[in-house]
Parts: structure tokens; C-alpha cells; sequence
């Protein structure tokens, strides 16, 4: 088998590469909400909900 008939091989099962996709189509711009007061966004109750004590995990 040459060169250029296992190359015709390679292209008949495996096809050709997809084409590039430019960094502009795969970046994606969104404006930031505004912040809210430092003393709004301290609630302490709403912390022990989303962190977990590994003591209390194991039932220690």
C-alpha cells in the first residue's frame, strides 16, 4: 500500500477536522448586576447552610 492510498484511506474513515471557531463566537459579554450593601450580604444563618461541619457529618 503507498503512501497516498493509505492517506485516501484515513480520509474516507476519519474525514476532515471540524472547522476552527474564532475566540470572538466563543466569548460571551454580560453586563454585572449592581452590588449590594456589605451589611445585606452578611447573613450568618444563610453560611452554616451552605458550609457543612465535618464533625457533625460524621455524627461526632
Amino acid at each position: 500500500m503507498t503512501r497516498e492510498q493509505a492517506a485516501e484511506l484515513r480520509r474516507a474513515r476519519f474525514g476532515t477536522l471540524p472547522a476552527r471557531v474564532a475566540f470572538e463566537d466563543m466569548v460571551e459579554e454580560k453586563q454585572v448586576p449592581t452590588a449590594r450593601r456589605t451589611a445585606e450580604a452578611h447573613d450568618p444563618d444563610a453560611l452554616a447552610v451552605r458550609f457543612s461541619c465535618l464533625a457533625a457529618d460524621l455524627g461526632l
